[in-house]
């Protein structure tokens, strides 16, 4: 499902350079993190968390060549760990689709485009622990909005971006949405 394009009253925040120099900002700190590409794998986090897992993945093919980006990526649907399925009990399920080594005693990273509240990611987990057991989980998110409302942390962020709860932060993809940026409306003026 794509979002429509941002609002006339949106204004830009990072543009499709912005968004590829923290994703690979992001690719190298995991890579640090991590000591290598060894054991990991990266779970991204539909709609958006999905297309952005896997430029990550390649651009950690582009520094550590004996990682496979098609082989140690995949997606988490998170749809039936939702603690708002009561508000909207009808959604598509996504796919979950997952490394043909699975997760267990691996390091996995979940891939998201937005962490406001800490839900998505804790349903995430929830749905992580269905499908195996890993060494360690780690979140990166392209932006960080605080409001949590959970304890939840960002391993790796590639913008961290004061907002109002009023704002709405839009992260487009070239992938869904036809090019990238990051877009904040609403709010007070």
């Amino acid at each position: 499902m794509s979002s429509p394009p941002a609002p006339a009253d949106g204004r830009e925040v990072l543009g499709p350079d912005d968004v590829s120099r923290a994703l690979t900002r992001i690719a190298h700190e995991i890579l640090e993190h991590n000591k290598g590409a060894d054991g990991l794998v990266l779970l991204g986090i539909p709609t958006r968390g999905l297309p952005l897992a896997e430029r990550l993945a390649r651009r950690l093919a582009d520094v550590e060549p004996d990682f496979d980006p098609q082989a140690q990526c995949g997606s988490l649907d998170i749809t039936m760990h939702r603690d708002d399925l009561h508000r909207a009990p009808v959604r598509p399920l996504g796919e979950t689709r997952l490394p043909a080594g699975g997760v267990d005693d691996r390091v996995v990273v979940l891939v998201d485009d937005v962490l406001f509240s800490g839900r998505t990611i804790r349903a995430a987990l929830d749905a992580l622990s269905d499908v195996g057991r890993p060494r360690a989980v780690r979140l990166a998110v392209l932006v960080d909005r605080g409001h949590r409302e959970l304890p939840i942390r960002a391993d790796h962020v590639g913008k961290n971006l004061p907002t109002a709860t009023s704002e709405r932060v839009q992260v487009l993809v070239e992938e869904v949405d036809g090019r990238d940026a990051v877009v904040i409306s609403g709010g007070a003026s």
